[in-house]
């Protein structure tokens, strides 16, 4: 796996971080790298053969002259706690820190690169960053799905934008890559940096995702109601959906912090309906045995189960999922009303509620530290590429690397098998 990061050319300009005021920034160089594999075993050995990533930080020299250089922000995909926080932090580093000269803000994703939209950019200034980190969402609007690159690529030429920071999940990241591509093929000196965004947590090779921590403390409220609505009612069930299309973190997190949950269902572990070890057969043991169960289902498990219809496909290019929670509720109340046996179902999806809220304390920092990393990496003429935290430390990954896959639950990893030690269910539902 090839983990450089490309280089627009020679740093030439001396970075202004020597003159703020302060004598200790640690400036970093592209030699400092962390190892992919940290454990003891696959530490051994040489270390220069091992998967190693990029460190983040800010450069001694820069590529782009700041004074002379203009930037470019966007917001892509779906909300997520945090983006307003990203915008703020890029707005300060490159006008504060770097006296970068004009930072535009691209409205409602890539659509905003494309003029025949009617778009038309923000500028964005340090005096009007106050306070949106305090709201959910983002000031800048976002859509789904892409654009003409060509069209994109004229319109950032015009207005002489430099620097583009694309904020987004996993397509939108795919978006950045091909407009970094295009770039160098037409010899254009551009930077692109990607900042991940999804409260799935699904890219690959970072320790978290921003607003996820914020996402799944949420869907922990949602969990707990669903608690409270079981036990108050007779053979009381609450189910619970939560986001997740090809990753089960958010409601692996949410089951292990709200400590009431008896069944977790996610993409990665497969599980039947029927028959004598099936989900059906699990639950029915457990009301009549407890009198009251909870259930968290992310919103891409089960879809075998649902082969029989035919889905479209969204702006961003994946099928539209079949709606597991629905499905669950109405086989659930059928199975029970077959048996003769009270059934009192409470169904909660709380998905669009727990990705526009205002980010958590922890993530604002997070989006901060991305945020300042991402600009450092920009002005030192790095392109093609995101900034992520890996075993602790902010690195450099390239954006063709993050975007050849999904980061998913392992089913014989650890936190599957905390999961199923906290909700005591079987290992294996069919």
């Amino acid at each position: 796996m090839e983990t450089n990061i490309d280089s627009l050319g020679p740093a030439r300009f001396r970075s202004p971080l020597h003159h703020i005021g302060t004598s200790n920034v640690k400036f970093r160089t592209d030699d400092e790298r962390v190892l992919m594999d940290d454990t003891f075993g696959g530490s051994q050995g040489d270390a220069s053969a091992k998967i190693n990533f990029e460190i983040a930080g800010p450069r001694m020299q820069l590529f782009f002259d700041p004074p002379r250089t203009a930037a470019g922000i966007v917001t892509c995909g779906g909300l997520c706690p945090g983006l307003n926080d990203v915008i703020r932090g890029l707005v300060m580093e490159l006008v504060h820190r770097y006296g970068v000269s004009r930072v535009y803000g691209f409205r409602y994703g890539f659509e905003g690169l494309v003029p025949r939209y009617g778009h038309s950019p923000m500028t964005l200034k340090p005096d009007s960053m106050d306070t949106i980190h305090t709201f959910g969402g983002t000031i800048l609007g976002t859509s789904r799905g892409p654009q003409d690159i060509g069209e994109m690529l004229s319109f950032l030429e015009e207005l002489e934008v430099e620097l583009l920071f694309v904020i987004g999940g996993d397509g939108s990241l795919r978006g950045a890559n091909e407009i970094s591509i295009e770039m160098r093929k037409r010899g254009q000196l551009k930077s692109v940096i990607g900042i991940p965004k999804t409260i799935d947590n699904d890219i690959m090779y970072l320790d978290k995702s921003f607003g996820f921590e914020t996402a799944f403390a949420e869907a922990v409220k949602a969990v707990t109601c669903a608690h409270v609505e079981s036990q108050g009612s007779r053979n009381g069930i609450g189910l619970v959906k939560l986001m997740g299309r090809d990753s089960g973190f958010i409601a692996s997190f949410a089951a292990l912090a709200g400590n009431v949950v008896n069944f977790v269902l996610i993409p990665e572990v497969r599980f039947e309906m029927d028959g004598p070890r099936g989900l059906l057969e699990a639950l029915y043991y457990r009301i009549a045995r407890r009198k009251h169960a909870v259930i968290v289902v992310a919103e891409g498990a089960g879809q075998h189960l649902m082969e029989g219809t035919s889905y479209a496909m969204d702006a961003s290019g994946n099928r539209r999922l079949g709606d597991i929670g629905l499905y669950l509720k109405e086989r659930i109340c059928a199975f029970f009303k077959e048996r003769r046996m009270e059934c009192n179902l409470k169904y909660i999806d709380p998905s669009y509620i727990i990705r526009s809220v205002p980010a958590s304390p922890q993530d604002n920092v997070y989006c901060s530290r991305l945020a300042q990393n991402a600009v450092h990496a920009a002005m030192a003429g790095k392109t093609g590429m995101l900034v992520g935290r890996w075993h602790g430390t902010f690195i450099h990954l390239p954006l063709d690397v993050v975007t050849r896959g999904r980061r998913k639950v392992d089913p014989a990893g650890e936190l599957w098998h905390s999961v199923l030690e906290n909700t005591g269910q079987p290992a294996e539902l069919y």
